[in-house]
């Protein structure tokens, strides 16, 4: 795979650097560090507390975890975009104290339930809802912040030390909630997820950013607004048709066919934990190597990068050994937070300040539309083709999708712009 740091040693393409203050001593930056890093520890508590909270109740059955873990994700799907409009609308920073209360008080009241012994289905689902339904209020907002207080030169390196920060903190938090489950139970790891969102929103308060003057409009108008300018921008929705499908066949690698394929050839959950663990280490890896590079055409780099994401399922339904699928599962998590670094450092770049929380609704929103599809199918194929040859179609899929993309001229042209340069808005790119 062509990486990022190769495509920066041509002198031509390469974004000549720009000196900075350093990130770590811009209070407001380090806040939103802070808060970002401590909340993705505490949800890292909740992929684990979660599903053992729901499994060691009296009654419980595989069936009603999948109800409460899909109570929790279909809020994303249904309100992302109206998620996208509150944040464009008020203060972003005021939007994600919300999301980070409404997640706290979810949580608080699922370790409450849990402790106590009463946690009746219809009120994990509804407290799961909550949950859900705050992060499509804390996502769209949180990827508007950034511009709001870092100049458009070290937006890169921001987004990849933030993103270092919240892969770290996910990886010490699947670590930690392990151990936490084992020795306090379910209920008290959940607690401590509810902690963390507060805290995290104790952070994000502090930040005060004001609320953007716009004229009214209603949100049928606003939406529409959003989606010309996501709809205008042939790099943007080129790249989100491709994880449409990319999303779905990781999802299905991840969620079915990887665990199956561990099970039945590489010795059980215990490796398929030194897999997950090998991509969480190389995502961290990502994130710092995609803060430093400086490539001239980042959408066409972050597009490449991707097609790492194919040698993971390639391997394991090759039945390679373990230790190359764990070499794959580090390169692959390099090359996501390649692509996350860059493709969010290009979005807060080329689309208007104004409408980026409603155009990165929309990316989400594309982005997963198919995962759902993607582990409910994952296991009838299996079943009926064996899952080597549908871990092999997994990353047939996402290599198809890639090349895909590939075809739009603004994916391998779309150049960045020199710092100082208008924003995309003609205005200066800095909005600090």
């Amino acid at each position: 795979m062509p990486s990022a740091a190769a495509a920066s040693a041509d002198p031509a393409s390469a974004e000549p650097a720009s000196p900075a203050a350093p990130l770590l001593r811009d209070p407001r930056f380090l806040r939103l560090a802070c808060a970002r890093t401590i909340s993705l520890l505490g949800n890292s508590f909740s992929r684990v507390a979660l599903a053992f909270a729901v499994l060691e109740l009296p009654g419980a059955t595989p069936g009603r975890l999948s109800l409460v873990l899909a109570c929790q994700a279909v809020p994303v799907v249904l309100f992302i975009l109206i998620g996208g409009v509150i944040a464009d609308r008020m203060s972003r920073s005021r939007v994600m104290v919300l999301a980070e209360l409404g997640g706290g008080v979810a949580y608080a009241g699922l370790a409450a339930m849990v402790l106590s012994g009463h946690a009746p289905l219809w009120g994990l689902c509804a407290l799961a809802a909550l949950a859900g339904s705050a992060s499509t209020l804390f996502y769209p907002a949180a990827e508007g912040v950034l511009p709001l207080i870092v100049d458009d030169a070290r937006l890169q390196r921001a987004n990849g030390l933030l993103r270092m920060g919240m892969n770290s903190a996910t990886v010490l938090g699947l670590a930690l909630s392990g151990i936490t489950v084992a020795l306090l139970g379910a209920g008290w790891a959940l607690a401590v997820n509810a902690g963390t969102y507060l805290v995290s929103a104790v952070l994000i308060a502090g930040l005060r950013l004001a609320a953007p003057v716009r004229g009214r409009s209603t949100a049928l108008r606003e939406l529409a607004h959003g989606w010309r300018e996501f709809a205008s921008r042939q790099w943007l929705w080129a790249v989100v048709i491709q994880f449409t499908f990319v999303v779905a066949a990781i999802n299905a690698q991840a969620g079915v066919l990887g665990p199956l394929m561990a099970e039945a050839e590489l010795g059980g959950a215990r490796a398929w934990s030194v897999l997950v663990t090998a991509q969480a280490v190389g995502m961290v890896a990502g994130a710092g190597l995609a803060a430093r590079v400086r490539v001239g055409r980042p959408i066409l780099v972050a597009v490449l990068a991707t097609f790492a994401f194919a040698v993971p399922p390639l391997l394991l339904g090759l039945r390679a050994p373990l230790w190359a699928v764990a070499a794959a599962m580090f390169c692959a998590g390099v090359a996501l937070d390649v692509f996350g670094v860059l493709w969010g450092t290009t979005l807060q770049r080329e689309v208007p300040e104004e409408v980026l929380s409603r155009v990165t609704s929309y990316d989400v929103l594309g982005s997963v539309a198919l995962a759902p599809l993607g582990l409910f199918v994952a296991g009838p194929v299996a079943a009926a083709a064996g899952t080597g040859p549908a871990l092999l179609g997994c990353a047939a899929l996402i290599v198809l999708a890639g090349a895909g993309a590939l075809l739009s001229p603004e994916v391998r042209q779309l150049r960045t712009r020199p710092a100082g340069a208008a924003g995309p808005d003609g205005g200066a790119p800095g909005k600090a």
